[in-house]
């Protein structure tokens, strides 16, 4: 539903986005990830025509933004949630919101309701709390009944009851056949979200895929009574271990063939008792971020 192939953006000759690829699936919420500065904002801007690529393509549904004969109606969107006139209350917003998208005004106050602003639907949009702006957003997002939504930093200003609302309700908008692309700071909340992820750092894809592979761990523990034994085991399959502390030794499972029942296998071939067996933990997306992002990290370092 939302594909974006080689996209690449410079501003002053220096390069923002380098060669952003990915592809966002009906029926799943993609995580876009990035450190301030990465070009996840830019990229996402190129994605909904509000800034040119200098190479690359960016397609909602097969067509790009630009040439949807009714946007709002295909995907929607939410990249800056004080961007709307404080001086209109929530409901005239999402009227006009609706009348652009030659959507029927009954739909507001559905809309009103979902996302918890009946009671203020009629204050005025800058006398909202971040939080209230955020669920304005969101609910203008949803004026035309899209197939796609589109946001950045959605739980920005949202407390925890605001933010479990908001999974649910994406999760329902995907699991109906919906796409999600989002990014977000708060990677606690995004592991709990999202079925995608993709991480961006200094412009270009570090990582892309499911999140459960991304976590994944590919290492798998065993203990042994007799590491000699067990270390001659390892080494005549060629399996890449490291030893130590004590009776323990950590296995490399990366190259796919080496799971539990292999290195089972192993030890029962030659005799070797193992006390214990089992894959590593899978690793935190906090832990996977930062693995991903350091070398960014380190250049903004660098050049303050």
């Amino acid at each position: 539903m939302i594909t974006t192939t080689a996209l690449t953006k410079s501003y002053h000759d220096v390069p923002v986005v380098r060669d952003v690829s990915m592809r966002c699936e009906p029926g799943t919420i993609t995580g876009f990830l990035g450190a301030n500065g990465a070009g996840k904002s830019t990229t996402l801007k190129m994605i909904v025509g509000l800034a040119r690529p200098d190479r690359g393509t960016a397609t909602i549904d097969g067509r790009p933004f630009v040439e949807l004969p009714n946007p709002t109606r295909v995907v929607g969107m939410l990249l800056d949630a004080s961007a709307m006139h404080p001086g209109r209350t929530g409901r005239s917003t999402l009227t006009i919101a609706a009348r652009m998208a030659s959507v029927h005004p009954r739909r507001v106050e559905h809309l009103l309701d979902l996302v918890g602003l009946t009671d203020a639907a009629d204050k005025r949009v800058g006398a909202y709390s971040l939080g209230m702006r955020q669920r304005l957003g969101i609910a203008q997002a949803l004026v035309g009944d899209p197939a796609a939504l589109i946001l950045d930093e959605p739980a920005n200003g949202l407390d925890p009851e605001g933010i479990a609302w908001m999974r649910t309700l994406l999760r329902d908008f995907a699991d109906h056949g919906g796409t999600v692309l989002l990014s977000s700071h708060l990677l606690h909340e995004v592991q709990a979200t999202v079925d995608h992820l993709v991480v961006i750092s200094a412009g270009a894809v570090v990582a892309a895929g499911r999140l459960d592979d991304l976590l994944a761990s590919s290492t798998i523990l065993v203990r042994s009574p007799d590491p000699v034994a067990l270390t001659a085991a390892l080494r005549a399959a060629r399996i890449d271990y490291v030893a130590g502390p004590g009776d323990a030794f950590t296995v490399d499972a990366a190259d796919g063939w080496v799971t539990t029942e292999v290195v089972a296998g192993i030890a029962r071939d030659h005799h070797v008792l193992l006390t214990e067996l089992r894959q590593a933990e899978k690793n935190g997306l906090e832990q996977l971020f930062f693995s991903l992002t350091a070398a960014d990290a380190t250049s903004r370092e660098v050049a303050a």
